[in-house]
């Protein structure tokens, strides 16, 4: 990641209940969905026995515009995709 500007992370990370049917399907979606939100630049993700993704964006304002689409929302909410046992996400800025 390079910019002057600086950027913005979104760190998500995550332990898996045993029954993880459908989780690798709605992981996979919303990696497709972020990479079409405008201000997005890119992911590094691990999963073991705890699972980190962290996501960068241009701005507080594109992670807010992503946090509101109605899947994420969805899948956020209701943890019917997400078979997480603890799950934790936050945002902080990154400066160059």
């Amino acid at each position: 990641m390079e910019s002057n500007a600086g950027y913005y992370a979104v760190i998500f990370t995550s332990v898996l209940s045993e029954d993880t049917v459908g989780y690798q399907e709605m992981s996979q979606r919303m990696l497709e969905l972020a990479m079409q939100q405008e201000g997005y630049l890119g992911h590094e993700t691990a999963r073991s026995e705890i699972g980190i993704t962290i996501s960068y964006w241009k701005s507080l304002e594109a992670i807010k515009i992503w946090k509101q689409n109605e899947e994420h929302l969805f899948a956020c909410i209701f943890n019917l995709r997400y078979p997480f046992e603890f799950c934790f996400d936050r945002s902080q800025r990154i400066l160059n």
